[in-house]
């Protein structure tokens, strides 16, 4: 069944991006680009989640880091 829809989701794609592109294809090509290009952009767009989750846990480590340096600075024993 999945297969289906994914053959299903590939044409549709494929016919929207082939008249966007002004490119004449028959079916077989049209469903072949759409597919192609459906898990192209799917890994596309799970790279970029990695990769942005992963910078955003970095980003919020740092931030973290500095919110605790400067409540150490504000807050902290005097000693200096």
């Amino acid at each position: 069944m999945a297969i289906i829809g994914l053959i299903i989701i590939g044409a549709a794609a494929g016919f929207i991006a082939t008249r966007l592109m002004g490119i004449e294809a028959d079916l077989v090509s049209t469903v072949a680009i759409g597919v192609l290009g459906a898990l192209a952009g799917g890994l596309v767009i799970r790279f970029i989640l990695m990769v942005s989750g992963w910078l955003g846990g970095f980003v919020g480590a740092v931030l973290g880091a500095m919110a605790l340096i400067w409540l150490w600075r504000s807050y902290g024993p005097k000693g200096r």
